[in-house]
């Protein structure tokens, strides 16, 4: 069964993802995010800039097969974009990709805005309906980050 976390109230979205995905790939998981082809532009860039000592290494879904599978973290615009693996998703998108429940892990990222807040209520009623176990994450007295 696929377990699903709600991190809310994040402040910088991409910010946060960097780091989530920097400790994600520090406990050797792989993780391919799902998001707009903007989002994922943005989140490459952030993750080449996020530190002048540190990279964290990753790839769009799209590179040669032999370097999605060697690479942790792949960014993918659909789960039929994405590589084999299933061990963490990280949804930066705004509907629940399609074959979620072929991953161990979920993990949702929602701001303070309101229509984002929107989309993720109805997202967690998805999920909850498919019988996920769903835990929530607020980042509200942690200054959203």
């Amino acid at each position: 069964m696929t377990s699903v976390a709600f991190h809310f109230n994040v402040n910088h979205r991409l910010t946060y993802a960097c780091r989530w995905l920097r400790k994600a790939i520090g406990q050797r998981a792989r993780v391919t995010v799902i998001g707009a082809p903007a989002t994922l532009q943005e989140l490459d860039r952030a993750l080449w800039t996020m530190s002048e000592t540190e990279f964290l290494p990753h790839c769009l879904a799209d590179a040669p097969a032999q370097i999605v599978a060697r690479t942790p973290i792949v960014l993918a615009q659909s789960l039929q974009d994405a590589p084999a693996h299933r061990q963490l998703l990280l949804n930066l998108g705004e509907q629940v990709p399609e074959g979620f429940e072929q991953f161990e892990r979920v993990t949702e990222m929602v701001g303070q805005d309101e229509t984002e807040r929107l989309g993720a209520r109805e997202r967690w009623k998805h999920y909850l309906a498919r019988g996920c176990s769903i835990t929530r994450h607020d980042l509200a007295g942690q200054g959203g980050q």
